[in-house]
């Protein structure tokens, strides 16, 4: 087995546990690597937990923000290539889930193999498509938008040097995430997993139900009360759903 590629710019690890299978977690825009710290550490005796960190925040601030789903696609893949010889798992929240699904797709059209299931949370199929322009916003709206959502540290929003820093990455992930659109072709062929809050206004339950179109290896929806970001309040419940799918699947 190739070497794991921890010393990659875009792959984290927080525990050294190696489990019978790797889950892969994909932030939201505005998001990091180290959201799914928790989920690591409470699956660190099962699964082996690693997540994608993307240019332009934290540990990569300096480095410019990717603006294209393509773009978050084709450097998470790269940097995933040394573990596809070993079973992998997707998470991907909003619009990692876009992400997680296009490594998926360039998985399946390479001939490389194919993730062992993919959860796509707080997303609405790429079928099903929205016309928005949060990126446009100036500033102040971005802001707005973070704050109404509930996805960024209260912290982070009050303080305005803090903000000023991280603004253009979240702002780039607005655009990646609201240009983005799905290229017709071939369904997966693992199984998809949809998880959705029964009140997020960025995705209703038709259009969470309808990644079932994008796979042929199964597909179940399951809505948590809830908004955008319901994990907060579901964590465990989440944890257990992905554990209890997997162990099906990763003897």
């Amino acid at each position: 087995m190739s070497n794991p590629p921890y010393d990659t710019p875009w792959i984290r690890r927080f525990h050294h546990e190696p489990g019978r299978a790797t889950l892969v977690c994909f932030p939201h825009a505005g998001g990091a690597a180290s959201f799914f710290y928790p989920v690591s550490d409470a699956l660190r005796s099962e699964l082996e937990v690693v997540a994608v960190q993307y240019p332009g925040r934290q540990d990569r601030l300096r480095e410019r923000p990717l603006t294209t789903v393509d773009e978050l696609a084709d450097g998470a893949l790269a940097a995933l290539r040394p573990l596809l010889d070993r079973p992998l798992a997707f998470f991907g929240h909003s619009m990692g889930a876009s992400v997680a699904f296009e490594v998926a797709a360039r998985m399946r059209r390479e001939s490389a193999g194919a993730p062992v299931a993919l959860f796509v949370s707080g997303r609405r199929a790429p079928s099903r498509h929205r016309e928005e322009a949060v990126h446009l916003l100036d500033d102040d709206g971005l802001v707005a938008e973070l704050r109404k959502l509930s996805g960024t540290d209260a912290r982070v929003l009050g303080d305005l040097d803090m903000l000023r820093m991280i603004l253009p990455a979240i702002r780039g992930d607005y655009t990646a995430a609201e240009t983005y659109r799905y290229r017709p072709g071939s369904p997966l062929t693992c199984p998809i997993v949809a998880l959705v809050g029964d009140r997020d206004p960025r995705v209703s339950l038709e259009e969470a139900g309808a990644w079932a179109d994008h796979t042929t290896g199964g597909f179940e929806l399951r809505a948590f009360e809830g908004g955008h970001f319901y994990l907060a309040e579901h964590q465990r419940a989440v944890i257990d759903l992905i554990t209890d799918r997997l162990s099906s699947l990763t003897p």
